[in-house]
């Protein structure tokens, strides 16, 4: 049983770029995340995708266990942060990603969720741009990259809160809802009602 602080959330999104969808069950405490998910995709070709991971105080990564399963092929990954900031990945250390906050797994709306709950970012539009270097997951493949990401709070609507999120050429107007999801990113994820 969650503690009495934890509010439990279930969020489901229809992902474009992989002709699939994501689902992921999440608990949020006062600064904290944890959250696990799944994932089907066609494209590039069809895969299944689960995760696991968990956040420690003002939700600052701690753990990011990642499988994806193929027709011929399983992959895992496990990226783990340490109180002092360094990260390893399955046991080896990454130095490049040290300084990162957060992770990002590519095509999983959820963890765009960490920077904008950490800095309220979705409740401060108009706020200033905020530069986060992140631990990038692309997927299928599982390859991880130090990425630099900018979050630009736009505007609060009764949709929720427009944030501009870019990371080297790509740019989106993602918008969030007011535990800090995601409910509509262009050109990649948008909320199943």
């Amino acid at each position: 049983m969650a503690p009495p602080d934890t509010h439990a959330l279930v969020r489901t999104w229809e992902v474009l770029p992989s002709r699939g969808y994501t689902t992921a069950w999440a608990e949020l405490a006062t600064g904290r995340l944890r959250a696990r998910g799944r994932a089907v995709a066609l494209d590039p070709a069809p895969y299944w995708l689960a995760y696991e991971m968990e956040t420690g105080p003002e939700y600052v990564t701690r753990r990011l266990s990642v499988t994806v399963e193929t027709q011929d092929t399983t992959a895992r990954l496990e990226l783990l942060r340490d109180d002092e900031g360094r990260w390893t990945q399955n046991g080896t250390p990454r130095p490049d990603l040290d300084g990162a906050l957060d992770c990002d797994l590519g095509l999983c709306p959820l963890t765009n969720t960490m920077p904008v709950l950490r800095h309220g970012l979705h409740r401060r539009p108009g706020a200033a741009a905020r530069t986060f270097l992140m631990a990038w997951v692309s997927v299928p493949d599982l390859m991880v990259s130090a990425d630099r990401q900018t979050y630009t709070p736009l505007e609060r609507g009764p949709s929720g809160s427009r944030i501009r999120y870019e990371s080297g050429d790509f740019r989106s107007d993602v918008t969030f809802d007011a535990d800090g999801l995601v409910v509509d990113y262009p050109r990649l994820a948008t909320a199943v009602p």
